[in-house]
């Protein structure tokens, strides 16, 4: 599969929650949801060496590493290091509206510039075969989204960018918190169903408030190529994922019910721990695989007041998944 076709529904990329270890749980769930890293700035690859920030495993394929960056050539360089390291896609990030972000010059600051980021975009390409795409916000601040958005994708169709996932929702770069920035502005979803129809020929994906497989089928089927999903397929993963390659892509699901994804988990567990890891650093994302079933509560107290203790290890996860099973039993 192309990875245009497995972009229908990717998870967003999302400051330390989507980790090596998330995205190898995303995978046992889904076999053919795009994966996305959380982003990696651009100095520090090229200035800081931080080359373990690529770190992932083989398993998470296809998976996208996000950059953020403002300097063409640095930004060229760190999308050939991602290449290197074997990724399917270099996104560049043009939506997080963090203070952190926007002292760096960029993130959503970048949307005030669509020709650097066009500059960015053509010198990443320049440096990698590997698809370069975009995520950006609808606009900024006192932006017009109706004007801006489209003006934007046209420079970036301009310079060679034929995939962009676009976050609905305009960011308040001062005034408003990056949690806020992804509640308060209000989601504007006919503009990029509108933006699909005026660049018919670009694989436009939308993401924001987007909460169910439902609604993601309703996305596609109003004519949009794919849909990114954030926060619900981080809480929800089993709603989420648990059916996307049977709903979405028309494949066979890998799991049939997420007691299979947490026995499948167990090597991967056990590798980590071997090699001197925490049991709380892959468990702390694996809290909200029963959510909304019987017992979800038993087993996030399970783990999340054993996981963090000297020693903890797979019998932990195994004591919370039988709690899990009782409980499902006697209900």
């Amino acid at each position: 599969m192309q990875i245009n076709q497995h972009a229908r529904l990717s998870t967003a990329p999302m400051m330390d929650w989507t980790d090596r270890h998330c995205r190898y749980l995303h995978r046992l769930i889904s076999r053919e949801t795009l994966l996305y890293t959380e982003m990696v700035t651009a100095p520090a690859l090229v200035r800081g060496g931080a080359l373990h920030l690529l770190d992932y495993s083989p398993e998470e394929h296809p998976v996208a590493l996000q950059l953020g960056g403002s300097d063409p050539a640095e930004l060229a360089e760190a999308a050939r290091i991602g290449a290197e390291a074997g990724y399917d896609e270099i996104n560049l990030n043009v939506g997080c509206p963090s203070d952190r972000v926007q002292s760096g010059t960029f993130g959503a600051v970048l949307m005030k510039d669509p020709g650097l980021v066009a500059r960015c975009c053509r010198a990443m390409q320049d440096a990698v075969k590997t698809e370069v795409t975009v995520k950006c916000r609808i606009g900024v601040d006192d932006q017009d989204p109706a004007e801006v958005l489209p003006d934007f994708i046209a420079q970036m169709r301009d310079a060679g960018v034929t995939r962009i996932a676009i976050h609905a929702r305009k960011a308040w770069l001062q005034g408003l918190s990056p949690k806020e920035n992804r509640d308060i502005p209000p989601l504007d979803y006919p503009l990029v169903l509108e933006m699909k129809a005026r660049f018919p020929d670009l694989h436009l994906s939308v993401n924001g408030g987007i909460t169910s497989l439902d609604q993601a089928r309703a996305f596609l089927e109003g004519g949009l190529d794919g849909v990114m999903i954030g926060r619900a397929a981080y809480h929800q993963p089993w709603d989420i994922l648990g059916a996307a390659d049977a709903r979405i892509f028309g494949s066979d699901n890998p799991a049939e019910h997420p007691g299979d994804v947490v026995r499948a988990m167990r090597p991967y567990i056990e590798t980590h721990l071997d090699a001197g890891g925490k049991l709380h650093q892959i468990t702390r994302h694996m809290l909200g695989l029963f959510a909304g079933r019987p017992g979800a509560r038993h087993w996030r107290r399970i783990l999340s007041e054993g996981a963090t203790r000297a020693g903890a290890d797979w019998a932990l996860v195994e004591e919370a998944l039988d709690a899990v099973t009782a409980l499902a039993e006697a209900s």
